[in-house]
């Protein structure tokens, strides 16, 4: 297994990066600063230019994956097009690229409350209906998915147990990036977690389960 992997000098998707060298699994991960990359990502990662907005870059950047993990995510700026540049055109720019490469299994890293249209978040340039159009357009596909749609996302750890969930029943929580990458490399072994949408958050005084009940039970 190689694991490509997009948006990976992100907050979250750096920490997909580490997670998987963690695990001693390769990764090719795909930024579009090289020079920030080779700072803040592992060495043993393989650096290649991506941007998922020119669909020209994305074939020569998947190589021979046979797994992707987009962790990409428009940053907050004026720019009224953003959203829909990356969250929806952008994944469905990778998803494209990975039908062709035959990727065997596609991690999208979403939102919680894509859903719904009438969200605070939206009023940032549409940010969460875009995100739903990528995820759409996956399903869609004919790809093995997993989307994976976390809470408020934290910097920081904390000690709470997982909690997964199926789609449009979490609307509320929080959840560490640390634990948001982890459940994505987890998705690449588990059966269960294929065509599904799962919701995650943290929270305390829950049981731990093991990986196989949590995406069993969604």
């Amino acid at each position: 297994m190689q694991v490509f992997v997009a948006g990976a000098t992100g907050e979250t998707g750096r920490r997909v990066v580490q997670e998987l060298v963690r695990r001693q699994i390769p990764v090719r991960a795909g930024v579009r600063n090289l020079d920030l990359a080779r700072r803040i990502l592992p060495p043993e990662a393989e650096l290649v230019f991506l941007d998922v907005t020119q669909r020209a870059t994305l074939a020569p950047a998947l190589g021979n994956s046979t797994a992707l993990i987009c962790a990409t995510g428009a940053r907050p700026s004026l720019e009224i097009t953003g959203p829909w540049a990356v969250d929806c055109c952008g994944v469905q720019n990778l998803v494209d690229a990975a039908r062709l490469a035959k990727v065997q299994h596609f991690v999208l890293v979403s939102s919680l409350c894509v859903s719904q249209f009438f969200h605070p978040l939206n009023l940032f340039w549409l940010i969460l209906y875009w995100k739903r159009q990528g995820e759409t357009y996956l399903e869609d596909s004919g790809l093995p998915y997993t989307i994976v749609r976390p809470g408020g996302l934290l910097n920081t750890e904390n000690t709470e147990s997982l909690v997964m969930q199926g789609p449009d029943t979490l609307f509320e929580g929080r959840i560490p990036r640390t634990r948001v990458a982890e459940v994505c490399v987890e998705a690449l072994f588990q059966p269960a977690a294929r065509h599904k949408i799962v919701e995650i958050v943290t929270q305390a005084g829950r049981p731990n389960l093991p990986w196989e009940q949590l995406f069993a039970q969604v």
